[in-house]
């Protein structure tokens, strides 16, 4: 089992002033930190900004194509950060989920399995976890949740799953 320790980095204004949240999910091998620095690039001045950081820099030890049994995500560390978050008196339309590879599978895998109305979904180059989609785990309604999946071109890892 993959067990991650609990660190969060914030930034921008307090929750309690702009009542929305934009949780940044770091790709493996990156961090909170530079995961971060996409914001300078992005309309999130009146956003609190949320990055958690994985243990070892990586939020499951296989690939998201690997086996479920083997392949345990952190979906535990981003629910009680989105908990954190709508305990504090954000709505879920006020919540943005956001990743990067690793982190957009992660983002995506809890959104999924988390269906409801967020204030927009961004995933950058990545899918849903495992070989085979368990759908009964797939329950809820995004309610008209904007969604933004996209990859670079070319990207390596559309083209491996080209391949398969």
């Amino acid at each position: 089992m993959y067990t991650h320790s609990k660190k969060v980095i914030t930034k921008g204004k307090l929750l309690s002033e702009t009542g929305k949240a934009l949780i940044l999910v770091h790709g493996r091998g990156a961090t909170a930190q530079s995961i971060l620095e996409l914001a300078d690039h992005l309309p999130v001045q009146d956003f609190t900004l949320f990055a958690p950081q994985a243990t070892n820099n990586s939020w499951y030890p296989y690939s998201f194509m690997a086996p479920e049994e083997q392949n345990q995500p952190a979906l535990e560390q981003l629910d009680e950060l989105v908990q954190s978050i709508l305990n504090q008196g954000v709505k879920s339309e006020g919540l943005y989920l956001a990743g990067f590879s690793q982190g957009a599978c992660l983002a995506s895998e809890y959104a999924t399995r988390n269906a409801r109305k967020y204030g927009g979904l961004l995933l950058f180059t990545g899918g849903l976890i495992g070989q085979q989609l368990n759908t009964s785990r797939y329950k809820g309604d995004f309610d008209g949740t904007p969604v933004l999946i996209t990859s670079g071109d070319p990207d390596a890892h559309s083209i491996a799953l080209k391949q398969l």
